[in-house]
């Protein structure tokens, strides 16, 4: 784990003070098990531990396997079906927003994205107590998520 000034996302690429880009708090190298976070979270430790903990799931999401990550799909399908909105972070709310109607029923690169981000998110709002302006989804799926990752990721007995 690393920490970079200014970070930003510029074609896929991760840049620290370039200017180019849009402004990301993290990125995550997976064959390299590399995190690099923005040295701007040093100076707010519950951000810092949000952000550390999306990255996170990023690995646990690598390694999760096709079926459980279909599996996962599915709660999201369900939601949308009944017309959910909101997500547990930007990161799964900005690529929620940006669907296209196929998007899901194709399994687009950008469908497997945002379910990426959102599982992500929902494993940093479990392990962040309390509440985050961007925890703007519904309390009742809040709870069917925390289910779903207790029932198949974590085990109930875990402190997170």
């Amino acid at each position: 784990m690393t920490f970079r000034p200014h970070l930003t996302n510029s074609r896929g690429k991760l840049e620290s003070a370039s200017g180019r880009g849009f402004e990301v708090h993290a990125g995550s190298f997976l064959p390299h098990r590399r995190v690099v976070l923005d040295a701007a979270l040093l100076t707010d430790a519950r951000e810092l531990r949000r952000i550390l903990a999306h990255e996170i799931f990023h690995f646990v999401w690598f390694r999760l396997g096709n079926p459980l990550r279909w599996s996962y799909e599915d709660l999201l399908k369900a939601e949308m079906e009944g017309h959910a909105r909101g997500e547990l972070g930007w990161s799964g709310e900005s690529r929620k927003n940006a669907l296209s109607p196929p998007d899901r029923a194709d399994r687009t690169r950008a469908w497997r994205l945002y379910a990426c981000e959102s599982f992500c998110d929902t494993g940093a709002f479990l392990a962040l107590e309390g509440r985050h302006p961007e925890f703007t989804l519904a309390a009742r799926l809040q709870k069917t998520r925390k289910e779903w990752f207790f029932r198949n990721v974590l085990d109930d007995r875990m402190s997170i």
